[in-house]
């Protein structure tokens, strides 16, 4: 390691380059997806990747592009009250193109708030459902009165491309460690421009090491980019030892490491080790079946030892400013970016130790099927399967999956898919998850009626 002072400067230039990128509106494709890479790309020499939409992904496929130049609504007076070129968080992301007067009442179901933080804007997507809407602060909805109201859309939803980056360091060996991140979310500080940053210059430092293992930056959109290269680098699976999903590394709370599906891989005994020799706060959680990237990474047909790593005082990555116009620089400290950026190097360099181990657990200690009850085997294990066009997932994403009750069961759905690999029955899926056994029954039964599923 380098001393403190050039830590601290690495500090510093993780957030200078979060800086240049916050203005950017990104989503899961487009031309600001397109710019943040390039800009990524002058300190890495990252290799980008254009996927043609419509491309067969497992059980998916890649979206139609989307790109948008100006949004805003108007009172009846003619004043412009919400107005996306102050802030790109305003639009609905994947929102189609309007142009038309309305009434208060039609436009009223359109809107996105968060009446519990009222004076914050909220973060929302409509990505598999053609829809468009605003978002605006709920202070700001209740002062909406009677009226004709314009509303302006200029965006476009069009056959294009997926866009995402990579990057390998080669070593020694073939074998690799996979670092990731996404890039699909636009003016939003620590969830993820600080994990970007942080990927970014972890690369570029890691690049000057003699390391055995090579290892690969991927900066992809959310869910679908990480599906997309799982689904285009199938052959290249069994060289990944080890990977970390990068995100919400910007703030000065507890360190959270997330273990991999295996629960005991030398990557989470070396995460865990790294943090207890620390001496910095932290907590380690079980594997669950939902949150970001490492969902698809340990679906039970990809089964890759990936966890994540980030910082966060209470559940999964539900800080008071999550999905929110809160989440600014105001959270963000170059101290917390500095820390996190070290405690990543150390396990890189600790993964490069242990590399002898030959003892690696590659199983969860929990015994399975200790219930003997019914169990089911997911008929697309890898990576999850797209519930939305199946009409079971919630249209407008953006929330957390807890506080959605759009769609019956969600969770429950998440947990059967991830479990039901002929090893587990219903009873263990609802022992580990802790959701009740009647639920996940009936939610199994929807799944099975969808072709999800079948009785084993």
């Amino acid at each position: 390691m380098k001393s403190d002072n050039e830590s601290y400067n690495i500090g510093t230039e993780m957030y200078e380059l979060m800086k240049e990128l916050f203005p950017i509106c990104r989503s899961i494709t487009g031309n600001g997806v397109r710019k943040t890479l390039q800009i990524i790309s002058k300190q890495i020499p990252l290799k980008i990747h254009e996927v043609p939409t419509g491309k067969k992904m497992f059980d998916w496929e890649t979206p139609k592009e989307w790109n948008i130049k100006d949004a805003y609504i108007k009172t009846p007076s003619g004043e412009k009250i919400v107005d996306f070129q102050k802030s790109n968080l305003h639009v609905v992301s994947y929102s189609t193109a309007i142009n038309k007067k309305i009434s208060l009442n039609e436009l009223k179901n359109h809107i996105q708030t968060l009446p519990n933080r009222p004076d914050l804007i909220p973060y929302h997507t409509t990505y598999y459902n053609e829809n468009w809407g605003f978002c605006m602060t709920h202070k700001q909805f209740l002062e909406l009165k009677e009226g004709e109201y314009e509303v302006y859309i200029d965006s476009k939803l069009e056959n294009g491309s997926l866009t995402y980056g990579e990057f390998l360091v080669t070593g020694k060996s073939k074998e690799e460690i996979l670092i990731t991140c996404y890039v699909c979310h636009p003016s939003l500080c620590n969830d993820n421009l600080s994990g970007v940053a942080l990927v970014t210059y972890l690369a570029k430092k890691i690049q000057k090491l003699d390391n055995y293992y090579s290892i690969r930056f991927l900066f992809i959109p959310e869910t679908i980019g990480a599906i997309t290269w799982l689904a285009s680098n199938e052959e290249k699976l069994s060289q990944i030892k080890y990977g970390l999903v990068v995100t919400c590394v910007g703030t000065s709370t507890k360190f959270t490491y997330k273990k991999s599906r295996k629960g005991t891989s030398i990557l989470d005994k070396t995460v865990i080790d790294v943090l207890e020799s620390s001496g910095m706060d932290n907590q380690i959680v079980d594997f669950f079946p939902y949150g970001s990237d490492e969902r698809q990474f340990c679906s039970p047909g990809i089964n890759l030892s990936v966890g994540s790593l980030y910082r966060s005082e209470n559940k999964y990555l539900e800080f008071p400013e999550y999905h929110s116009s809160g989440d600014n620089f105001s959270i963000i400290t170059k101290e917390a970016l500095e820390e996190t950026f070290s405690v990543y190097y150390k396990v890189i360099l600790q993964l490069e130790k242990n590399r002898e181990n030959k003892f690696e657990q590659t199983e969860t200690n929990f015994e399975k099927n200790k219930n003997k009850d019914l169990m089911y085997l997911n008929l697309f294990p890898k990576c999850e399967p797209q519930l939305s066009k199946r009409g079971l997932y919630r249209t407008i994403g953006g929330t957390t999956i807890e506080s959605d009750k759009e769609i019956f069961n969600q969770l429950a759905y998440l947990w059967i898919l991830n479990y039901s690999d002929g090893k587990y029955s219903l009873k263990d899926i609802a022992d580990i998850s802790k959701i009740d056994l009647e639920v996940i029954r009936k939610s199994a039964i929807l799944l099975e009626n969808k072709k999800l599923l079948k009785k084993i």
